[in-house]
C-alpha cells in the first residue's frame, strides 16, 4: 500500500451508501471500514439528493424531515469514522435527468433554509450554491446510460469536472479530460463507489479495470474548506489506486 509522499493522504470524493441512496449496495459501516482498511485518510459521502435516486421512503416526508433523512447516513458515517480514525466529510450529488453535480461546502442547515432549490433550474441552483460558498463539480460529464436522453454540459456553472470516475469506461473519462481542458475547469477524481468491499470485483464484472479514484496530497485535510482550497491551489491531485494498492497520479 502506498503511503509515501504525495499519496500519503488519500480521499474518496464520490461514494454512496444504503439506505439513503436507493442504488447504494453497501452500508455506512461497510463503507467506513473499507476505506479505513485500504489506508485512506478520509471520504466525502455524496449520496443522491432529493432530486435524484434517494430512497423512496424519504419522498413522503416534509421537506425538513427529508433533509434530516438525507444527512442521516453522513452523520452515522461521521461518528463511525471518528471511532476508527477515518475522516468523513459531507457532500451532495444533485441530479437532473441523469446529469449529476457534486456539491461540497454546504451543511444541513443551509439546505433546510433553502427549500426553494427544489423548484430551480440547475443553472440557477448551482449559481446560488456557489454564491453561498459551495464548490461545484460536474460528475462523470460524458456518462452514457439507457435512462440518459442526451449528454448535457454545464461549463459555465461549475468549478470543476470529474475527469476520472472509476465506474466509467476509458472513453468517458478521456472526454471529461478534454472537457476540462477546453473550458479551463479544475479537475477532480472519484470512484462513485456504491459497493465498498465489492467494488473491485464489481468493476471487473463490468469489464472495467479494478481501480478506484480520488484526490491525494502530502498533507491532510481537516475540513471541507481545506478540500476546496487545496483543489483550487493544485495541492490536491487526482489519482487512481489499483486493487493491488499501487497508486498513480492522473
Amino acid at each position: 500500500m502506498r503511503t509515501d509522499g504525495q499519496f500519503k493522504y488519500r480521499y474518496e470524493t464520490h461514494c454512496h451508501t444504503a439506505p439513503v441512496s436507493k442504488c447504494g449496495k453497501a452500508s455506512v459501516s461497510e463503507t467506513v471500514r473499507f476505506y479505513k482498511e485500504i489506508g485512506y485518510d478520509g471520504i466525502f459521502l455524496t449520496n443522491h439528493f432529493l432530486d435524484g435516486n434517494i430512497n423512496p421512503e424519504a419522498k413522503c416526508l416534509p421537506y425538513e424531515e427529508q433533509i434530516d433523512y438525507y444527512f442521516s447516513d453522513y452523520e452515522q458515517a461521521y461518528k463511525e469514522g471518528r471511532a476508527v480514525g477515518l475522516k468523513v466529510f459531507p457532500g451532495v450529488e444533485l441530479s437532473y435527468l441523469g446529469t449529476d453535480f457534486l456539491i461540497y461546502g454546504l451543511d444541513k442547515e443551509w439546505y433546510k433554509a433553502h427549500p426553494e432549490i427544489m423548484e430551480m433550474d440547475k443553472r440557477t441552483e448551482l449559481k446560488m450554491m456557489q454564491e453561498a460558498g459551495a464548490f461545484t463539480v460536474q460528475a462523470h460529464p460524458y456518462r452514457e446510460a439507457s435512462y440518459i436522453d442526451h449528454i448535457r454540459l454545464y461549463p459555465r456553472s461549475v468549478h470543476a469536472a470529474e475527469i476520472e470516475n472509476s465506474h466509467q469506461p476509458a472513453l468517458t473519462n478521456q472526454m471529461a479530460v478534454f472537457y476540462a481542458e477546453q473550458y479551463g475547469l479544475l479537475r477532480t477524481a472519484g470512484s462513485d463507489n456504491h459497493f465498498a468491499y465489492d467494488v473491485f470485483d464489481g468493476l471487473v464484472r463490468r469489464g472495467l479495470r479494478p481501480a478506484i479514484a480520488g484526490m491525494c496530497s502530502s498533507r491532510p485535510l481537516h475540513s471541507v474548506q481545506d478540500y476546496i482550497d487545496m483543489v483550487k491551489s493544485g495541492e490536491l491531485k487526482p489519482f487512481i489506486q489499483y486493487a493491488s494498492g499501487k497508486c498513480e497520479l492522473l
